[in-house]
């Protein structure tokens, strides 16, 4: 007889024995069979239904779906633009249609992919939430949704759109209702006329005429199969925009069509994937532009007032020349340097939005780079470091040491390893110093830094270290432009709006010395500085940006009576081949910004200002000629003859003018610098 603490056998066969159980766990076994597990079973289930009825109760009380259970009706919007011309129109409603009368295969469709038990269920589908639990659990996250053809109407038709448990067992009570009290037809028929299918199409019928020019009831089963497809996903599988994804769905929706016999296997194999077939000259439902002024003006329509005219203050003379700007320059330099986006911001300095462009296509991606993504400006948000320091009594003359610098261990880096001894606050904004900057974000405070960022109305999450001072935060595009806007115009906060009619916001007025110490260091950095590639005929004020490894690249800067941002990158977030703000984002900003229609008088600058600034574009002017003399001096002596250079160096000095004395007019003898000369920081 083997020992009481022997290994088990293996039941298997195998060689390997079967530790017996661990003292504690052998104990809890025999705790667990001797629980009454009946007794437990039959009050664990009076305790949910009683659960179930309160909640019944609750979200019946809450929200009584009794009624004529008719939807609210939303209207619909037309957005034109500041001189009136239609530039979009938003959730348009056509007729609705009436399932009874459509085709098998089309109204097919939707039940096949969307709710197959639509027929039989109560308008709850216990065993359909079971089963996508169950593969939901499997796959580790969610692969299939529950939701029935009665609970999406419910949803989308009576309910809000957020996610709490309340609003999820209202969506459940009143899909028992919808079912009890209207009838299947009528169900689908509601959901059908109401589901979004994107371009702002609302309903099947609208989404037929969209995407088929034809009505719902001459749609094929490739048509309704795509149709149905894109109601998980209207942005992601458009037919217009992702033609692959939409017809790879599409398959799927026919193979579960063939699978409930709404189709034979022989008609499956013969179905060919349907293509769009959308009108040229049909007025889109979204556009960069509207997608983000959307919001603004939809969430407080009321209903029932059928189609509302909403007048936006997008300039399309404008809109076009950003997106030839735009468009030319990153396509013919922009697949050499691997800059594959952009996005451009243009306002007025009280905030008005003129132009807005989100990325190189809104059909290939809708995602808004310049209201949605965050992304790093660089040193386009020295800007408020600045702003900082000058309103602390700093002035463009102050010094600021430019040597290297360690802090807590953290280094900045200048561009080019560039160091040197103080230099005077215009010349480090210009050339665009790190350690420059760092250095003054230290001495007036980090927290004085941040602070002058939010009252520019920059509302992103600040960085606390002292790598702040380098832009190292994520910001939008827009919101950084309305920054540089808030020193254009004197004024701040500056809310971006694209409504023509809007409720002016309180605000505060710079400080007119501030202002214009401030101008004077945004002209020196755009015209003898980082972004000499901006400069325009008028004066011109702006800040390059430049993120580490080049993964982003910015100009923003003012001109006239327009502030224009643009920047360049991936999506991916990948390194570009060495791209600067002063070069592809520059390009844009100054190709766009040439033909804006500007008038220098449309900007208020302070009458010294204008008068330094012309002295100093009048010695620029002089340099280069003189540069453009030397250089062509050095070209005839390249092209002398060397007999011709013999003799003209036995001829006196005074008899060939002084040509060996070629310094500049500081008569010091010391190298001008150079306009090529790249800047210590970005």
């Amino acid at each position: 007889m083997p020992k009481a603490d022997a290994p088990t056998p293996d039941p298997e066969g195998g060689d390997e024995p079967v530790a017996p159980p661990a003292p504690w766990q052998q104990r809890l076994r025999d705790a667990l069979r001797g629980l009454p597990w009946r007794r437990i079973g039959k009050w664990t289930g009076i305790a949910f239904a009683g659960l179930f009825a309160f909640a019944i109760l609750w979200a019946s009380w809450v929200a009584p779906p009794w009624g004529d259970m008719q939807p609210p009706r939303k209207p619909s919007f037309l957005y034109l633009a500041s001189d009136g011309t239609p530039i979009a129109r938003r959730g348009t409603r056509e007729a609705p249609v009436d399932a009874a009368t459509l085709p098998v295969e089309v109204k097919g469709a939707f039940i096949a992919i969307e709710d197959r038990r639509f027929a039989s269920h109560m308008g709850v589908d216990p065993r359909g939430l079971i089963r996508a639990f169950w593969r939901n659990m499997r796959a580790g996250g969610v692969v299939q949704g529950g939701s029935t053809i009665t609970q999406q109407l419910a949803k989308t038709d009576f309910l809000t759109s957020d996610r709490k448990i309340g609003r999820k067992v209202q969506e459940f009570v009143l899909a028992l209702w919808l079912d009890a009290w209207l009838s299947k037809d009528e169900i689908l028929s509601r959901y059908l006329s109401s589901i979004y299918f994107g371009d702002g199409a609302y309903g099947l019928r609208a989404a037929a005429h969209h995407y088929f020019r034809k009505n719902p009831e001459k749609l094929n089963a490739a048509q309704a199969a795509m149709l149905a497809g894109m109601v998980k996903a209207p942005s992601r599988l458009n037919p217009v925009g992702n033609l692959e994804g939409a017809q790879a769905r599409s398959k799927l929706v026919l193979a579960a069509m063939a699978e409930e016999g709404m189709i034979t296997p022989e008609e499956l194999a013969r179905i060919r994937p349907a293509r769009p077939n959308v009108a040229t000259d049909e007025l889109p439902a979204g556009t960069y532009f509207v997608d983000w002024v959307a919001p603004q003006i939809e969430e407080q329509a009321q209903e029932g007032k059928g189609e509302v005219t909403v007048r936006t203050t997008l300039d399309p003379t404008l809109q076009k020349a950003a997106v030839k700007a735009l468009t030319n320059i990153l396509s013919r330099w922009g697949g050499g340097v691997h800059a594959t986006q952009a996005a451009l911001v243009a306002m007025r300095p009280n905030g008005e939005v003129v132009a807005l462009i989100g990325g190189r296509s809104y059909r290939a991606s809708p995602f808004n780079r310049a209201t949605q993504a965050k992304r790093q400006p660089g040193s386009a948000f020295k800007l408020a470091v600045y702003l900082a320091a000058m309103e602390r009594g700093y002035g463009p003359d102050s010094l600021v040491d430019n040597s290297r610098l360690t802090i807590d261990g953290w280094e900045p880096h200048n561009y080019g390893n560039r160091y040197g001894p103080p230099i005077p606050m215009r010349s480090a904004f210009a050339q665009s110093s790190n350690v420059a900057a760092v250095r003054v974000a230290e001495m007036v405070g980090r927290s004085n830094v941040a602070d002058a960022a939010k009252r520019l109305g920059i509302g992103s999450e600040l960085a606390s270290g002292p790598s702040m001072a380098l832009g190292v935060s994520g910001t939008t595009l827009i919101e950084l432009t309305a920054a540089y806007a808030a020193i254009a115009g004197g004024t701040y906060p500056v809310e971006p709006s694209g409504l023509a009619e809007r409720t002016p916001r309180q605000i505060a007025q710079l400080y007119p010395g501030t202002r214009e110490k401030m101008l004077d260091l945004l002209w020196s950095a755009t015209n003898q500085g980082t972004g000499r590639a901006a400069a325009l005929g008028i004066p011109t004020f702006g800040k390059t940006g430049t993120t580490q490894n080049h993964r982003d690249a910015l100009y923003v800067g003012f001109a006239g009576g327009l502030v224009t941002g643009v920047w360049v990158g991936n999506d991916d977030n990948s390194a570009m081949r060495g791209v600067t703000g002063g070069q592809l984002p520059a390009e844009i900003w100054r190709s766009f910004m040439s033909n804006a229609r500007l008038r220098e008088a449309d900007l208020d600058i302070p009458e010294g200002l204008r008068a330094d600034i012309a002295a100093r574009q009048e010695a620029m002017r002089l340099a280069a000629e003189q540069r453009a003399l030397e250089a062509l001096e050095a070209l005839e002596e390249e092209e002398q003859s060397p007999f011709e250079r013999f003799i003209e160096g036995l001829i006196p000095g005074f008899l060939g003018g002084g040509r060996d004395d070629r310094r500049d007019d500081r008569g010091d003898g010391r190298e001008r610098p150079r306009e090529d000369d790249p800047p210590f920081g970005e």
